[in-house]
């Protein structure tokens, strides 16, 4: 980490990153909340797949058994820089208070997490990551022209068993999750046709499946997968660097932290699109 001023806070030393930063970044992105987070020290993170599992047969007592092999492929993550840059006056960076220490890194950490989420739902263009909306091989359910019941979640979940996994997210756009929040149970019933989560009252569920929301997810578009098939790859080395010289004329301040994160999915088959018709 650089600084060009050897009494800044200290606060912004290299140990505190994770708690100004990592840390924030994890609770605020829904990627990292709904993927496995797979923190890594190398410029690459490979991935095993089994793409064809090694054949088992019934055989009589004594008889020989016929060997087979598995059939191996792997996922190449190379994670890309994602940086967050704050302005903020001298007296908050040289202020020793935990709390002003805390409202700078919450304030790049929500912009760092925006924009990770804006590629883990989509298709930016590089050197932005592959997220959801870029893979080919995924499964995909029309929900008609409008959410009106929850039979395209329960059809999204069967079809991730077909492919073995066990759906542990689904993830929609605010204004869908809304719509879908509105749903009753029958007509002339206030009763909510979602079920809340016992443990956490003011989060939805569907069918048993947490609901989180995102604006990173395009309206009209719900994802659901399994959280030990989609992979979040963390690079150790982020870095949060303080200057004094970019806005010397209005005393300013410039902090600037960068991440590196590559999104993983070994197994497109059991990530589950469901959309509404244009």
């Amino acid at each position: 980490m650089a600084m060009t001023r050897a009494d800044a806070n200290r606060a912004f030393l290299p140990e505190e990153v994770g708690q100004l930063i990592i840390q924030p970044v994890q609770r605020e992105s829904i990627a990292f909340q709904t993927a496995t987070d797979v923190p890594t020290s190398a410029g690459t993170f490979r991935i095993p797949i089994v793409a064809e599992d090694p054949s088992a047969e019934w055989v009589a007592e004594g008889e020989e058994i016929t060997p087979s092999d598995a059939e191996l492929d792997e996922e190449v993550v190379t994670p890309a820089k994602v940086a967050g840059l704050t302005v903020i006056t001298r007296e908050l960076a040289e202020d020793s208070s935990p709390a002003a220490a805390q409202l700078v890194g919450l304030g790049i950490a929500r912009d760092i997490a925006r924009k990770i989420d804006a590629a883990f739902f989509g298709n930016l263009p590089a050197p932005a990551p592959t997220g959801l909306a870029g893979l080919t091989g995924v499964q995909e359910v029309d929900a008609g022209q409008a959410w009106t019941n929850l039979d395209p979640f329960a059809e999204a979940i069967s079809r991730a068993e077909t492919a073995g996994a066990t759906l542990t997210a689904f993830v929609g756009n605010p204004a869908d999750a809304l719509a879908l929040t509105e749903l009753k149970e029958q007509t002339g019933s206030n009763k909510p046709l979602l079920t809340p989560d016992p443990t956490m009252p003011t989060r939805r569920m569907i069918q048993g499946v947490p609901l989180y929301v995102s604006p990173a997810v395009d309206e009209g578009t719900v994802w659901g997968y399994d959280k030990e098939r989609v992979h979040v790859v963390r690079r150790e080395d982020t870095t949060l660097a303080v200057d004094y010289s970019a806005f010397f004329t209005s005393d300013r301040v410039a902090v600037r932290a960068t991440m590196r994160v590559g999104f993983g999915f070994p197994h497109k088959a059991s990530i589950i699109k469901i959309s509404l018709s244009e």
